[in-house]
């Protein structure tokens, strides 16, 4: 699914949403340059592989958190885990490094990438930006309505304290 799809996608299923269109952006730091109406909702999006390169994992963490990798290993009982290759990315999400997004779920046809998402996403206001496939631009959307549109796609969903 691309922005345009996305877009569709989330007017279709009457989920609320807000739409801004910004210059590419890459990094936290490149979004921060960028003036959003929510800042508290900003998420960062790890996209992960064990070691053996059987599990993969995106985590949607709140925009000012960092993930302790061997702490999620505990916590979760994965395998070691890296970062995934852009060529991993790509295939398996259809997404380009800098636009790692939970939305790019919607692209995983198998259902194999395990979600986990950040509990203090929910708190009030309870919204996240991320971006719809395209680090072009950052939709806002309620968190549980994120959480539902990928459950109901199919993807395994954990909500994580930390």
């Amino acid at each position: 699914m691309n922005k345009a799809a996305i877009y569709q996608l989330l007017t279709d299923r009457h989920i609320w949403h807000e739409i801004i269109e910004h210059p590419a952006v890459y990094t936290m730091a490149d979004l921060s340059q960028v003036t959003l109406p929510h800042p508290e909702a900003e998420a960062k999006n790890l996209f992960l592989r064990d070691d053996h390169h059987v599990n993969d994992y995106l985590v949607t963490l709140k925009g000012d958190r960092r993930l302790d990798l061997k702490a999620f290993r505990k916590t979760y009982g994965t395998r070691r885990l890296s970062f995934a290759s852009a060529a991993e990315l790509q295939t398996m999400l259809g997404l380009k490094t800098g636009a790692v997004t939970p939305l790019g779920l919607l692209n995983d046809a198998p259902h194999q990438v395990h979600f986990y998402i950040d509990a203090a996403l929910l708190e009030a206001p309870g919204i996240i930006g991320v971006h719809p496939n395209d680090n072009t631009a950052t939709v806002y959307l309620k968190t549980a309505d994120l959480i539902e549109l990928i459950k109901d796609h199919g993807n395994p969903v954990t909500v994580m304290t930390q």
